[in-house]
């Protein structure tokens, strides 16, 4: 879910491990700050503290959050099964699906890490992954699952959900319903405030430089706002109406925030008159021929999708939009997303967020030949994508809070590059 990603940051990382440096740590937003030693009981500590504080279950409800029993519940349920806590609604796949073919190799021996060398059966450890896929060509070269999951497995996107709902809004634009240059309370009107948040457009939010004061950087000691507050709430209408400030003039600068994708969502639907999961299922899970039905988690039974996270699908559909991309937009001989809109998400908008490329809810990480680039959500996730090596990799992980991605991506560039 990039939070439940970037919500990204209200759960507990499993992994402990050293600090790293703040403007990392800034990156992709999430429920909480990345891992560190005897974070979880820290987490669990602060949240025990603002339920009793709160009035716990009189409290829990004026916020209309989840119950104290139910925060529990997600307190102690790793990433990976976080998709399984929230409703959800349906993304119904093609009544003929699309098998990936498979030739499969080796993985590599060694992979690059902080430094040195290390075996891949020790990266795929050290990370906490949970599923690896890589599509070479078009082809899964290597597959493999951890204790627990399989290919049938549905996983939390996290924030990768933030680059579909990217793919969403480029077709969204190619039919004539949006344009980038739209201004965000033209098209949702109840948001408008007569200020300076009035000028915010579609653009600001698709490279996060909307400025909206929703903060992705969470203490645990306080849980009930932000971008945690948003992932637990069950009216997310009513969340962004409530949270119009902002901390600098749209467009002046980039800001990881969760709520820019959010706000895309609701635009969405209601350009579209249909929810997330039904503009996703029609627009691009049936036309690349995922192979299995995937869920959006939603704030309420029958309610709004988490735009920012919470879709729920196995690694090989997830291998599929990698390779969309991959292909500038076309799959089984459809152009299904516009040419034009997979070059705006792989170029890099103006404005960096913290030394990282960034453009249309797509990331261009530091360091490799440039080129490639990666849909990433908090505790590991990733569909990374290497134009030149022909290569996509999907790894699904329950790995710390954003942590080691720099070198996660320089793990996955040698990946790529590697041929047996």
């Amino acid at each position: 879910m990039n939070h439940p990603q970037h919500t990204d940051r209200a759960h507990p990382s499993r992994a402990a491990g050293a600090a790293e440096p703040a403007a990392a740590s800034r990156r992709r937003g999430g429920l909480l700050p990345r891992s560190r030693p005897a974070r979880r009981t820290l987490i669990a500590a602060g949240t025990a503290l603002a339920v009793l504080l709160g009035g716990s279950y009189a409290a829990t409800s004026i916020m209309n959050i989840p119950s104290p029993l139910d925060l529990v519940r997600l307190q102690t349920t790793p990433p990976s099964g976080w998709g399984e806590l929230f409703p959800a609604r349906s993304i119904a796949k093609a009544g003929h699906t699309t098998a990936l073919p498979t030739s499969l190799q080796a993985a590599p021996e060694h992979v690059p890490w902080k430094g040195k060398r290390i075996t891949f059966k020790d990266f795929l450890s050290k990370t906490r992954t949970n599923a690896f896929l890589v599509l070479r060509d078009g082809k899964v070269t290597y597959e493999w699952y951890g204790d627990g999951f399989t290919a049938d497995t549905r996983m939390p996107s996290w924030s990768v959900a933030k680059s579909v709902v990217s793919l969403l809004v480029g077709q969204a634009i190619e039919r004539g319903k949006l344009r980038e240059s739209d201004r965000l309370v033209d098209l949702l009107p109840e948001l408008r405030s007569k200020g300076t948040y009035d000028t915010i457009t579609v653009r600001n939010l698709l490279d996060m430089t909307s400025g909206i004061d929703v903060d992705e950087n969470y203490s645990p000691w306080r849980p009930f706002t932000g971008t945690a507050r948003m992932m637990l709430t069950r009216d997310l209408r009513t969340f962004v109406k409530d949270h119009r400030d902002l901390t600098y003039t749209p467009g002046s600068q980039a800001s990881y925030r969760s709520v820019d994708t959010m706000m895309l969502g609701l635009i969405l639907m209601r350009v579209e008159k249909k929810p997330l999961a039904e503009l996703l299922s029609e627009g691009i899970w049936k036309p690349v021929g995922a192979t299995h039905t995937a869920t959006w988690n939603l704030d309420r039974e029958d309610g709004v999708e988490k735009a920012f996270c919470g879709l729920n699908a196995t690694a090989r559909d997830f291998a599929k939009i990698g390779q969309l991309v991959l292909d500038k937009g076309s799959a089984n001989g459809q152009q299904i997303i516009p040419e034009k809109w997979v070059t705006r998400l792989a170029t890099p908008a103006p404005h960096r967020i913290d030394n990282w490329g960034y453009s249309a809810q797509w990331w261009r990480p530091s360091g490799g030949n440039g080129k490639d680039f990666s849909a990433i959500g908090i505790y590991g996730q990733y569909v990374y994508v290497a134009p030149d090596a022909r290569t996509v990799i999907v790894k699904m992980s329950d790995h710390g809070t954003q942590q080691d991605e720099q070198e996660t991506v320089d793990a996955l560039r040698s990946i790529a590059q590697h041929n047996d």
